[in-house]
């Protein structure tokens, strides 16, 4: 078992109880998507100008992180090389972190990911949450921060399986806790762990799975005492729920982000980040009023 986890698994739901400490507002990772077939902007960005503007805009409307995903990983993304996702990346990467933003690389290739620290890369972020064991030694030797993210699939990207929604919890928890467990074993610092349940088709085929995780994912931050992000940004299972397309996928996206977010998330990743950053700041402007963040449900 991982020596992450508490003894105790609450409700994860403390920053915002009665006499607790002032809300904190989660860190924003802003998606730069440098790919041909990404479900909601592919191919906007996949010349190295426009994915450099793109994430310079990002950083300019408040995003902390800039996540620069070289590949799609939605049912019916194409496969992408480790060379094609390094030819991506090459023009984009090292300029930005010259730059000085906090970056991001979104690859489940090892090839990509060591190529990426070598680069520069603050954080990585796998889709299969770090699944080869023969790269924990270079995992270890670093000090970048890691997205371990469950997959259902256990594949690169997503699959359209079916899922039931009382059974996806134990699922994600007994994931997280072996891969911790290989993690820790390995000499990879916990406290460089992010935990990312993975939402949408990576939980399975249907809303209903995504919809039991977005209500339960605080009982994994408390019961393994790390951060957690979540990215649902224009994810169909949000739209499908409100019976609207992914063109109107917005407001629905940015209503799941805020209540992530008033359930004490870490890290939202988004492609919209200047509604999620205005709106989290002006939660930020009420509180300092002496407005109560906290809802009663």
């Amino acid at each position: 078992m991982s020596s992450a986890r508490p003894a105790q698994e609450g409700s994860g739901r403390s920053a915002h109880a009665i006499g607790a400490p002032r809300w904190v507002r989660p860190q924003i990772l802003g998606i730069v998507n440098i790919t041909r077939d990404s479900f909601s902007d592919g191919g906007r960005y996949l010349k190295p100008e426009a994915a450099l503007r793109h994430a310079r805009a990002l950083s300019r409307a408040g995003a902390d992180i800039l996540d620069l995903g070289p590949a799609s990983s939605h049912p019916d993304a194409s496969v992408v090389s480790p060379e094609e996702e390094r030819r991506r990346l090459e023009p984009v990467l090292p300029a930005l972190v010259a730059e000085g933003h906090v970056c991001s690389v979104d690859s489940f290739h090892t090839a990509t990911q060591d190529w990426a620290l070598s680069a520069g890369a603050h954080w990585l972020n796998d889709v299969q949450g770090f699944a080869d064991a023969a790269f924990y030694e270079r995992l270890a030797a670093h000090e970048c921060r890691l997205v371990v993210m469950h997959n259902l699939a256990q594949t690169g990207k997503a699959q359209r399986q079916p899922m039931t929604a009382d059974k996806i919890y134990d699922i994600v928890a007994r994931f997280f806790d072996a891969r911790l467990t290989a993690l820790e074993k390995a000499g990879v610092a916990c406290a460089r762990v992010v935990l990312d349940p993975g939402m949408g088709f990576f939980l399975g085929a249907g809303p209903a799975p995504s919809l039991r995780m977005l209500a339960q994912w605080p009982r994994l931050k408390a019961r393994f005492g790390r951060p957690m992000l979540l990215s649902m940004s224009r994810k169909s299972f949000l739209w499908k729920t409100t019976d609207r397309s992914i063109a109107s996928a917005g407001p629905v996206s940015l209503a799941a982000e805020l209540w992530a977010a008033l359930q004490g998330v870490d890290y939202l990743r988004t492609h919209d980040v200047a509604q999620l950053h205005d709106s989290l700041r002006l939660w930020q402007a009420v509180e300092g009023e002496g407005g109560e963040t906290d809802l009663a449900v």
